[in-house]
């Protein structure tokens, strides 16, 4: 499991274990926290193609689907 705390994410590289459409390496762009400071919406950007998507967060700390950093 990959060690992440929710107020580092936003610029955070990350590199796709299964990549699909060749993107490989992303970025955390967006990070919205509510009240509590607990994360309400992520938005990952593929740096290849620049296509954006919403994440749970907690996803990337699978370590099958997602490393830290870019590899």
């Amino acid at each position: 499991m990959n060690a992440l705390s929710p107020k580092k994410l936003l610029n955070s590289k990350w590199t796709a274990v299964n990549p699909e459409r060749r993107e490989k390496h992303f970025l955390i762009t967006e990070v919205e926290y509510d009240e509590n400071g607990k994360v309400i919406h992520c938005l990952i950007e593929a740096v290849i193609s620049k296509r954006c998507f919403s994440i749970q967060w907690r996803t990337l700390k699978n370590a099958g689907q997602w490393v830290s950093g870019w590899l």
